[in-house]
């Protein structure tokens, strides 16, 4: 599947490829902002479950973000208990981060669930966020921000990828 989304707020490109075989989940993407360029590879498993995400800004600056079988995170191969409640990974500048929460969690409609994802800002660092998902129709998920005021319905298809994202994504045809 591949899937094409542009910027609102802060213009941008992105091109993802996704996948799934018998090994788990697979997303390949390149963006382009106003000022970057970013690669990213994520794995998931077959539960939508993060496991690693490998992501280059530039081509130079790099980041290998891990979440291991016992849950525990290592980022560039160094421990990151400051992670640890996390299960997701977000990033500042994809929108495709908000389907593995999503998918994973399954809300019936008006369900919510608060979580803590692996946040994963433009300049490549990472820092534990707290978030909550409330699922509003069969295509609308409310996205809160818990240590914050920002939140946004996004709309997603049937597959649980971002078509709108106000203010900050909208899909494209491919």
């Amino acid at each position: 599947m591949r899937i094409m989304w542009q910027g609102v707020l802060d213009p941008s490109t992105e091109r993802l490829a996704f996948v799934s075989d018998a090994e788990g989940l697979f997303a390949a993407s390149e963006v382009r902002t106003a000022d970057h360029s970013y690669s990213y590879d994520v794995a998931l498993d077959e539960e939508w479950l993060f496991r690693t995400l490998e992501a280059r800004r530039d081509g130079g600056m790099q980041l290998l973000l891990e979440r291991t079988a016992d849950g525990s995170w290592l980022c560039n191969g160094h421990p990151r208990a400051d992670l640890s409640e996390a299960i997701d990974i977000d990033l500042s500048f994809s929108p495709f981060t908000n389907t593995l929460p999503i998918r994973r969690l399954a809300l019936a409609v008006g369900s919510s669930a608060d979580i803590v994802t692996a946040f994963v800002g433009a300049d490549l660092t990472v820092t534990a966020d707290p978030q909550r998902y409330t699922r509003m129709d069969e295509r609308r998920y409310l996205y809160e921000s818990r240590d914050s005021d920002f939140r946004r319905e996004i709309t997603v298809d049937d597959d649980g990828f971002v078509v709108d994202y106000p203010g900050l994504f909208r899909r494209l045809p491919v």
